[in-house]
């Protein structure tokens, strides 16, 4: 034995880890701060990304009495987008539902993160689902997955976090949680791995044979 308790629930970060997300994301902040009359870019957007879009807003200097009107343009623009799945999410889920509880904590807003589960058709696969309005702070405060624990009556030691942002795995580690980084579909690949995950992945279809022996 290594140590390590035995392993009975594996949570996921839905966009970008599990949904293949960015690209919607990102058009969605473009068009968006265009419509605010602001230039912003791909590249500053991946400079300053994080799974909490205010540390965006305030890296772009976005006035905080703009803030409900972003948050509206940014929903209108990403309604034109419909991403899919990560490739290979689907049957990553059906291999580690038979052998773990899982579970989804996401910073993205309830109505949205629902919808999607429902259409992509894995809403039942998951226990629990912590969405942006169900905890009192945001990412990469614990609290979202310490409402995930209480939920599902779990402790720490026995729960491993999944996710494609440094935030992710701040949260997890906060939470007292081993952490993995999917790299593959992350924007910040090199801020990921400077978060010091308990292991890396390059994409989603890695997991359970990491699992195994984690």
């Amino acid at each position: 034995m290594n140590g390590k308790s035995v392993l009975k629930c594996v949570l996921f970060d839905w966009d970008g880890t599990l949904l293949d997300s960015f690209e919607a994301d990102a058009q969605a902040y473009i068009h968006m701060f265009a419509a605010l009359g602001m230039k912003w870019s791909i590249a500053e957007l991946k400079r300053h990304y994080s799974p909490n879009w205010h540390h965006v807003y305030r890296a772009a200097r976005l006035p905080r009495a703009k803030w409900e009107d972003a948050d509206r343009l940014w929903m209108k623009f990403y309604r034109t987008h419909q991403p899919e799945l990560q490739p290979g999410a689907r049957r990553v889920l059906s291999a580690l539902e038979r052998r773990f509880i899982l579970a989804l904590v996401s910073s993205g807003s309830r109505a949205r993160v629902r919808r999607q589960l429902r259409e992509h058709e894995v809403a039942a696969m998951f226990r629990t689902k912590v969405c942006s309005e169900d905890a009192p702070r945001r990412k990469p405060h614990p609290a979202p997955l310490r409402l995930a624990l209480d939920r599902l009556r779990l402790s720490p030691e026995v729960c491993v976090y999944i996710g494609d942002a440094p935030e992710d795995i701040q949260m997890a580690h906060r939470a007292g949680m081993r952490a993995v980084g999917v790299l593959g579909g992350s924007p910040v690949p090199e801020r990921l791995r400077a978060a010091s995950p308990d292991a890396t992945i390059e994409t989603i279809r890695e997991l359970p044979v990491l699992l195994r022996n984690f």
